[in-house]
């Protein structure tokens, strides 16, 4: 069977943030703008993060961590990366 390309598995990376970050948020009943507030980013640029169109810098992987409550591991390993 054909394994996905190193390509591939960089591209499907964001999205996989991004469902991570969405699912934990919605678990914690926060809106995307609280989250984003909270995270000190600008709320179109996280729907961007949730949607997988970003390929989010450490920085911003840290501030949504905080905000969350969880750590850079555990959003990681949430999202399987």
């Amino acid at each position: 069977m054909a394994r996905p390309s190193k390509r591939a598995q960089s591209e499907a990376a964001p999205v996989a943030f991004g469902r991570a970050v969405r699912a934990i948020r919605l678990e914690q009943g926060l809106t995307q703008e609280g989250l984003s507030h909270q995270a000190e980013i600008d709320r179109s640029y996280m729907g961007g993060i949730e949607r997988g169109e970003h390929n989010v810098a450490l920085i911003y992987i840290h501030r949504v961590a905080n905000a969350l409550g969880v750590t850079i591991a555990e959003l990681m390993t949430r999202a399987r990366l």
